[in-house]
């Protein structure tokens, strides 16, 4: 059996991605902050899962506890960092700021470098992370989120030529959703919303095709490319 690590698996597309890893013959380890929620994700499993407590805002014991995981699973194939906060914060309120960076950034720098040392080690592997749509651009009423989801997609495309310079079969993945049906979805005037579990199916596609680059879900490929081209005065005044 293969076997995958997901971050952030207490809710949303993390948890829906636990199970279907699990329904797809994954040993499954699950990680996050609220344990009593990763234990009743453990009950619905069909296949073999290991419980694993860890809070990315604490980078430093966050690496120990998921090389622990890693060990007690017996080397995993596929590594998922879904964990995430978003905020709208229009008046730069610097607690919610700040928060967001601890966990967008340095929680997921801190979980990307052990799978990828592990994956190194190991001469293969799979890491997978959930940026957005919106790392394409700034945004005037959650700058921090924007901003820390175009660090991942960065991030994970450095990685991505690290593995190839060193000419490992190391897969890098980053997955841009749109809005999904999950908490993360704030604010007015959402559209194309995904249900949870198509936007969940669409990714592991996706991990299956061991692509580079995806939209979640495949329409938004189409505003993706609209912000990218979009001059900056149409843009700032949306």
């Amino acid at each position: 059996m293969q076997s995958a690590v997901i971050i952030g698996a207490t809710s949303g597309i993390g948890r829906e991605l636990a199970k279907i890893l699990s329904e797809n013959n994954y040993v499954v380890g699950i990680a996050g902050r609220r344990t009593h929620l990763l234990s009743e994700l453990q009950k619905e499993l069909p296949n073999k899962s290991v419980i694993k407590y860890i809070d990315v805002s604490s980078p430093g014991d966050a690496m120990s506890q998921l090389k622990e995981l890693f060990s007690e699973i017996g080397g995993v194939d596929l590594c998922i960092i879904s964990s995430g906060v978003g905020f709208i914060s229009p008046d730069l309120q610097w607690s919610l700021e700040k928060e967001v960076i601890d966990v967008n950034v340095s929680g997921f720098a801190a979980m990307a470098n052990v799978a990828m040392n592990h994956f190194f080690q190991r001469g293969s592997g799979h890491l997978v992370a959930i940026s957005s749509v919106a790392a394409i651009r700034g945004d005037g009423d959650s700058p921090s989120y924007n901003a820390s989801k175009a660090f991942i997609s960065n991030y994970m495309e450095g990685l991505r030529k690290r593995a190839r310079k060193l000419n490992l079969p190391i897969v890098v993945t980053d997955i841009k959703p749109g809005f999904v049906a999950t908490a993360m979805a704030k604010g007015d005037g959402l559209f194309w919303v995904a249900p949870l579990p198509k936007a969940a199916q669409q990714i592991f596609n996706v991990i299956k095709r061991k692509k580079s680059h995806a939209y979640i879900t495949k329409r938004w490929r189409l505003i993706g490319w609209l912000l990218k081209v979009i001059p900056d005065f149409i843009y700032d005044r949306i």
